[in-house]
């Protein structure tokens, strides 16, 4: 059973808690999730089934879309609602400025990762030291914010509902509390939903329950999409059957043992299928040592039968 299962993740659980799940209905122990999501979030998250994780780093590395809320006010060790709080000032702000402020983060922008989050500094993950008590230096990190837009303003509870589109590692916990540090005032992150993760849409995902009542009628299979699909967008390119072992074994291949449609272009990435039309992997054309163009296989997926 190979392919990716768009979950639909309900706040409470962790991703691994997902993992889990997945395993034990797929009855597959070669699964996982393409990008945590925080246990008290909800929404999109992709999981990777049988040799389609070889995939998850491409995924996990593709635009991410959110609906958050922050509380303005009120700031806490976890920068979410489920730590302990750390600082209580009054919110004397406009609704004005918060729109600025928020419309601000716009772009290109620095991020310290909380201490309560997976990142490894010398090999030990931030949270596991903030559980101890321990609070280290972290290197800020560049993320894009390549769009936010503010969805509603409650002046009466000083709570913000926005969208944001951003590109992976960026921290919506963190995000929100820089917004509260800016406006003078403390905010912390009091919910959030993945709306979309790469191609991965909340619409189009299923829940933990759907997934179990296909598992139970043998039709799991029905949930999950094909690892060529998810990559369409890339072209696709067709090799002769002489050489066919030669690809899956990671040899090199001539242009000229290639069909269409157009002409390999030097960098691309390409779907890979054999003359039945099916899938292989991926592969990148580059240029051999002669200057010709080849085919250099990249992932590769399935064995010739």
């Amino acid at each position: 059973m190979e392919g990716i299962i768009n979950v639909l993740k309900p706040g409470g659980m962790t991703s691994h808690d997902v993992v889990s799940f997945i395993r034990k209905h797929t009855r597959t122990k070669r699964v996982g999730h393409t990008g945590t999501l925080d246990p008290g979030a909800a929404g999109v998250l992709p999981i990777c089934v049988g040799r389609t994780t070889k995939v998850a780093e491409w995924l996990s590395g593709q635009d991410k879309k959110y609906r958050a809320e922050l509380q303005l006010g009120v700031t806490t060790d976890t920068q979410d609602g489920f730590g302990t709080v750390l600082s209580e000032r009054k919110v004397n702000v406009s609704r004005e400025r918060i729109e600025q402020a928020i419309h601000s983060f716009k772009g290109t922008i620095s991020q310290v990762p909380p201490m309560y989050s997976a990142v490894k500094v010398k090999g030990q993950k931030l949270y596991e030291l903030a559980r101890k008590g321990v609070e280290i230096e972290r290197k800020p990190r560049q993320v894009t914010i390549f769009n936010i837009e503010v969805i509603d303003i409650d002046e009466i509870n000083n709570r913000v509902l926005f969208d944001v589109h951003c590109s992976k590692g960026t921290y919506i916990r963190t995000l929100c509390h820089d917004i509260g540090e800016k406006l003078g005032c403390g905010a912390y992150m009091s919910f959030l939903l993945r709306l979309s993760s790469g191609r991965f849409k909340l619409e189009e995902s299923v829940t933990l329950e759907d997934i179990e009542k296909h598992s139970l009628n043998n039709k799991l299979e029905e949930l999950l999409v094909p690892v060529d699909q998810v990559f369409d967008t890339w072209p696709s390119i067709t090799i002769q059957p002489d050489v066919e072992k030669k690809v899956l074994n990671g040899n090199v291949i001539p242009a000229h043992k290639l069909t269409g449609p157009g002409n390999p272009e030097e960098g691309l990435m390409y779907r890979v299928y054999n003359q039945q039309h099916k899938f292989i992997g991926f592969s990148q054309a580059v240029k051999a040592e002669n200057g010709k163009l080849c085919l250099k296989m990249v992932k590769s997926f399935f064995e010739v039968e």
